[in-house]
């Protein structure tokens, strides 16, 4: 299992619309082969020891099956799936993106 992350900071004046056009991007997203599922988190930038700009942020934890269809979504799915964010939203966001890849898991004790 792999998380794709995806960041994302958004001009307030454009959140509500990002975020409604959010929730279907990564809902189509999850429906391709080899992904698992996502979870959405909302972010502020007081929690990253940023001033408050008043924008906002998302985190999104795509979970895929292997590093293999993260390749095929990043060769055959991603241009057009990034596309049509910047076609709606140009300016006014900017994302970043990283692959956690899991090394051990920890349990409270009990």
């Amino acid at each position: 299992m792999l998380i794709y992350e995806v960041n994302l900071t958004v001009d307030a004046d454009a959140a509500e619309a990002f975020e409604a056009w959010l929730v279907p991007h990564v809902d189509a997203l999850c429906a391709l082969p080899g992904f698992v599922g996502a979870t959405r988190y909302r972010r502020r930038a007081a929690d990253e020891g940023a001033d408050d700009d008043g924008r906002v942020r998302w985190t999104v934890h795509y979970r895929l099956r292997d590093r293999a269809a993260l390749e095929t979504y990043l060769d055959e799915h991603a241009p057009a799936f990034r596309q049509d964010g910047l076609d709606r939203f140009g300016g006014r966001f900017a994302a970043d993106r990283r692959v956690l890849a899991p090394v051990g898991e920890h349990d409270a004790p009990a």
